[in-house]
């Protein structure tokens, strides 16, 4: 389940983090070109603990480094959310919302920053997105960051999933609204566009937020496993599409919608194609233990 088993460059960085080697990561990062890849790279990396003690040393010996910016404002949002947790809110406590409140707080002046001094990044405006969504500055802001990052990015996948949590019910938002979002966000990529999966994300979204017996209903629903279908043709199943660096996250995502819906030729396709590889989100909807919930699935697909 460990991403660096499937990607040498990410596992390089992390382990360079881990022993507070910044001449290393940023030699590794500084190789990747902003976009879609740095993106996916930053947040992995940022979830690698203890950056934030040794990160504004760094900061401070380069104060012109915008890439050493970028890793702190990206490791505060991910340590943020760590003290807010996964839960509801109401299962949050006061004294964890004021940490991820003041984390964020930090995050959103450094990423700020960066966004300034480097106005055609894209990655600040994506780490802006999660910040802005703990701190609750509301859809209008939301909208714009997401648009800031679209316009230096257009088709970012990471960008497009973060707009699409920000719409979901349990931000403020609707499922209408979500389907709407993913829907049109789908159709106005190319085929073999990685934006197909915005429908299966939106989905799930929508199972989770059911009722135990309504959420199987809903997911097997004929026009919810049409949908499905058509996302896989219009994306991943495309001849055009060629597998990201980032490819994996998405077919576990697949896996997951098609096996709920009771298509488990469609789901064992993409199981296949794993070959065990599987990722925390979105089994963790599912599971505490996601390598058990892949695993039991993975079964069910192969009869």
């Amino acid at each position: 389940m460990d991403a660096d088993s499937w990607d040498p460059d990410l596992a390089g960085m992390r382990a360079a983090a881990l022993r507070r080697d910044w001449p290393g990561l940023r030699e590794r990062l500084g190789k990747i070109p902003d976009g879609q890849e740095r993106t996916w790279l930053l947040a992995s990396v940022a979830d690698v603990a203890g950056i934030e003690g040794w990160i504004p040393a760094v900061i401070a010996a380069e104060p012109d480094s915008s890439l050493a910016l970028l890793v702190s404002g990206a490791r505060r949002v991910s340590w943020a959310w760590e003290a807010r947790s996964a839960l509801r809110a109401k299962h949050v406590s006061r004294e964890q919302f004021q940490t991820f409140h003041e984390r964020l707080r930090v995050a959103e002046e450094e990423l700020y920053e960066v966004a300034e001094r480097e106005p055609g990044w894209v990655a600040p405006w994506y780490f802006l997105q999660m910040s802005g969504r703990g701190l609750q500055v509301g859809q209008e802001t939301a909208r714009l960051r997401f648009e800031a990052a679209v316009s230096r990015c257009p088709g970012h996948p990471g960008a497009h999933e973060q707009q699409l949590q920000q719409v979901c019910a349990k931000w403020s938002g609707s499922h209408e609204e979500m389907h709407g979002f993913a829907r049109t966000s789908m159709l106005k990529g190319p085929e073999g566009s990685p934006l197909g999966e915005l429908v299966a994300l939106a989905h799930l979204e929508h199972w989770l937020d059911l009722e135990g017996g309504e959420d199987a209903a809903y997911i097997r629903r004929p026009d919810v496993v049409a949908e499905l279908h058509e996302a896989a043709d219009r994306s991943v199943r495309h001849p055009a599409y060629e597998r990201p660096r980032d490819w994996i996250p998405t077919f576990n995502t697949f896996a997951m919608a098609f096996s709920l819906a009771g298509e488990r030729k469609a789901a064992g396709e993409f199981f296949t194609a794993l070959e065990g590889r599987v990722t925390n989100f979105p089994w963790q909807y599912i599971d505490n233990d996601p390598t058990r919930a892949f695993t039991k699935w993975r079964a069910k697909a192969r009869g």
